[in-house]
C-alpha cells in the first residue's frame, strides 16, 4: 500500500461520515476530531466493530438483523481426534493434526455444528468490552499443543434476539458475555463444565483434564451462561456427535463459554452495485458488512468488491 502512494494510520477510528444532499460520500471524520476527504470509502471493520455499528445507525445508513450462533469452545486431546479421523497417530501416517466438521440438526429445527476447528491450538480469550468474557480459538503454527478445540455452537434467527432495533444481535450478544463473565468470577476466567455435568450422567467429573482458556476456568453450569434453545440443541447434538467420533462426548470432555463471536450478528444493507443504501459511495466489505462467514468468504467478498471499483475507474483494463 505505501509503495503505491498509500498511507497506514494506527490508532484511527472513524467516527462519522460525511455525505452530500444527494446522498454521496464527501469525506470521514477521525477520532472524532480529523477529517478526510473521500468520494470512496470501502469498510472491512470486522464483525466486532460494535461502535462502527451504532456510528452508522445513528447516522441513518440502512442496517438488517442478521442470523449468527452461539455456543462454548469444546477440547479434546489431539491424539484422540486423530485416531478417531485416521485410526492411528497423526505421525504413523506422516500427516498433520486431523480436524473435523459436525453438523446435527435437532427436531425442532435448530442447528448445531462446529465451527473455526483448530488442530494442535488453544481457547484464547475475545472479550472486546469490559466487563464481558468471550471465547475464540486458534491453532499453533506448528499445531503441536496437543490439544484439538472448536467451537460448537447453535443458530440464533432474527426472532431470537427480540426488538426491532437492528443492532437487537449485539444486545444478545452483551448479554451472555456478561453473564459469562459474572459466572467465571468477573476476573475474566471463563465460565467451565465438563460435558458429563452438563448431560447430568451419574458420576461423571465435575472438572476436566484438558482447558487451555487463559487466564484460567471456573468449574459451573453453562445452563446459566446460554439460551435455554442453545443449551437444549447442545444436549441432543452431543451424543449425536460422539457416535460420529469416538469421545468426542466423553464424560471428562470440558467445554467453555461463551462463544459469541461466530460471525456478524448486523448486515450493512448494500445494492447491487455493492454501495450501502443511502450512502453512494460507502463499500461495506467482509464478515463485518454482514455478507461473509470466515476467512475465505470475507476475502472473495473484498475481491469482489475490488473489482467493481476497478471497472468503475479503469473500466477498460478489466475483463
Amino acid at each position: 500500500i505505501e509503495a503505491q502512494g498509500g498511507e497506514v494510520r494506527f490508532s484511527s477510528c472513524v467516527t462519522a461520515i460525511h455525505r452530500d444532499d444527494s446522498g454521496r460520500i464527501t469525506s470521514v471524520t477521525v477520532n472524532g476530531c480529523d477529517e478526510y476527504p473521500a468520494e470512496l470509502v470501502v469498510m472491512g471493520i470486522g464483525h466486532s466493530a460494535r461502535d462502527t455499528y451504532y456510528m452508522l445507525h445513528d447516522q441513518g445508513i440502512t442496517l438488517e438483523k442478521k442470523p449468527f450462533a452461539v455456543g462454548v469452545r469444546i477440547e479434546h486431546s489431539q491424539d484422540v481426534i486423530d485416531r478417531a479421523q485416521y485410526g492411528c497417530p497423526a505421525a504413523d501416517l506422516g500427516l498433520e493434526p486431523a480436524d473435523y466438521a459436525l453438523v446435527y440438526h435437532s427436531p425442532e429445527g435448530r442447528s448445531c455444528y462446529s465451527f473455526c476447528m483448530c488442530p494442535g491450538g488453544v481457547v484464547v480469550g475475545a472479550a472486546s468490552e469490559e466487563g464481558r468474557v468471550v471465547t475464540n480459538g486458534m491453532s499453533l503454527y506448528r499445531r503441536d499443543s496437543g490439544i484439538a478445540n472448536s467451537a460448537v455452537v447453535v443458530n440464533v434467527t432474527a426472532d431470537d434476539m427480540g426488538g426491532g432495533s437492528p443492532l437487537a444481535g449485539i444486545e444478545f450478544q452483551r448479554r451472555y458475555e456478561a453473564l459469562a463473565y459474572q459466572a467465571g468470577g468477573s476476573n475474566y476466567h471463563a465460565p467451565a463444565q465438563t460435558v458429563g455435568a452438563f448431560l447430568s450422567r451419574p458420576g461423571a467429573p465435575q472438572e476436566g483434564p484438558i482447558h487451555s482458556y487463559r487466564p484460567g476456568v471456573t468449574w459451573t453450569d453453562l445452563h446459566e451462561v446460554l439460551p435455554g434453545f442453545v443449551t437444549t440443541t447442545l444436549e441432543q447434538a452431543l451424543p449425536y456427535f460422539g457416535r460420529r467420533i469416538h469421545g468426542f462426548d466423553d464424560d471428562d470432555v470440558v467445554m467453555t463459554g461463551v462463544e459469541t463471536r461466530t460471525s456478524a450478528p448486523v448486515r450493512i444493507v448494500r445494492g447491487e452495485d455493492r454501495m450501502a443504501l443511502g450512502a453512494a459511495g460507502l463499500y461495506p466489505i467482509g464478515e463485518g458488512a454482514g455478507y461473509a462467514g470466515g476467512i475465505m468468504s470475507a476475502f472473495l467478498d473484498g475481491l469482489e468488491t475490488a473489482i467493481e471499483i476497478i471497472r468503475k475507474y479503469q473500466p477498460l483494463e478489466v475483463k
